[in-house]
């Protein structure tokens, strides 16, 4: 249900400027797909949605461009073959890579652009990610477990 849901949003912000999660939830909705706001939201996040410009001078969701995307297989698949553990300490998450792989996982993590994060420190096999809050700090261990996963 989830695939088909997200390829039925991609073909709706393909065709219909939609700028707001309320009025892509009422067209999904309108499609026979029963959604929450916690769904769309979900799925935006998880579909990498963003918004451009739109030719009304305001902004609509887009789906990212094929390079990009294709970026980020190639970091996700870095990231699988690197990491081994991901844990958080107040506002700083600590992810455990093989010997030798943290800098280029490092690199992966800078990519994503995270809400939140301050920085990110790389050694030969731990990685510092500084968070603004512990809150941020426990959302991103949380999300990245699963993106790496």
């Amino acid at each position: 249900m989830k695939k088909e849901r997200h390829i039925k949003i991609l073909s709706l912000i393909e065709k219909n400027a939609i700028d707001t999660q309320e009025e892509l939830m009422n067209k999904l909705r309108e499609s026979g797909f029963e959604v929450t706001q916690a769904t769309v939201s979900r799925d935006i996040k998880e579909l990498r949605l963003v918004k451009i410009l739109s030719e009304g001078g305001g902004y609509r969701y887009a789906a990212p461009d094929k390079e990009e995307s294709a970026m980020e297989n190639k970091y996700r698949a870095i990231l699988r073959q690197s990491v081994r553990d991901v844990d958080s300490a107040g506002n700083i998450v600590v992810v455990k890579c093989y010997n030798g792989m943290a800098n280029a996982a490092c690199a992966a993590v800078d990519s994503i652009h995270t809400a939140g994060i301050v920085g990110t420190l790389a050694g030969d096999d731990t990685i510092f990610v500084l968070l603004k809050t512990e809150e941020a700090a426990l959302q991103f261990a949380k999300e990245f477990k699963n993106y790496y996963a």
